[in-house]
């Protein structure tokens, strides 16, 4: 037999050592190898594949929910625009004006009201009444302005529907005459 102190004996010693050593390391990174697949059977399920598969397979789900969102978006977009340009023609703006148009203290029964769209254009409708008669008008504006020659009381309307739409009262004054008086706010419209 072979003395441990001989130079065989000390290579047999080494290499024991040597092989207890990768023992170890082999049953340590068995058990490391075994807690990374419950973690990764905890992220992946019972699926056979791998984590650069799995990130890979993620990778593309989310490039095609990123797609989705895109499109939805391009889609609510254009909704959008096509609501705000439907808005743009509805009313907007909008005032009552009532006044005695005859003079004859009627109790300020007819008016004028403006209803405009944001492009401040729409229309006046004025109500004439009298003690035996009542008449409609109803009068195109663009832009502000009206189509045909407007009344002080129709202009007012306009005016008051492009300044905030308060309801008002003139006293006084008819049709295209001066008025008598001033003009007084009762409320909003």
């Amino acid at each position: 037999m072979h003395d441990l102190t001989s130079t065989v004996g000390i290579v047999a010693i080494a290499a024991g050592a040597v092989a207890v050593v990768a023992l170890l390391v082999t049953v340590f990174l068995a058990f490391r190898l075994s807690r990374v697949r419950s973690e990764q059977r905890a992220v992946l399920g019972d699926r056979r594949e791998d984590l650069v598969a799995h990130a890979a397979s993620l990778r593309r789900q989310f490039e095609a929910l990123h797609q989705y969102v895109e499109d939805v978006a391009g889609g609510l977009d254009q909704r959008m625009a096509t609501a705000e340009q439907r808005l743009d023609g509805a009313i907007a703006y909008t005032s009552l004006v009532h006044y005695d148009a005859y003079g004859d203290m009627s109790g300020r029964q007819s008016m004028s009201m403006a209803l405009l769209d944001s492009n401040r254009s729409g229309v006046v409708l004025s109500a004439i009444l009298h003690r035996e008669q009542a008449r409609l008008y109803a009068k195109q504006v663009h832009a502000g302005r009206g189509e045909l020659e407007l009344s002080p009381e129709e202009n007012e309307a306009v005016r008051l529907a492009l300044q905030g739409g308060h309801d008002q009262q003139v006293a006084g004054g008819g049709r295209g005459q001066p008025r008598a008086g001033g003009v007084t706010s009762t409320g909003t419209a």
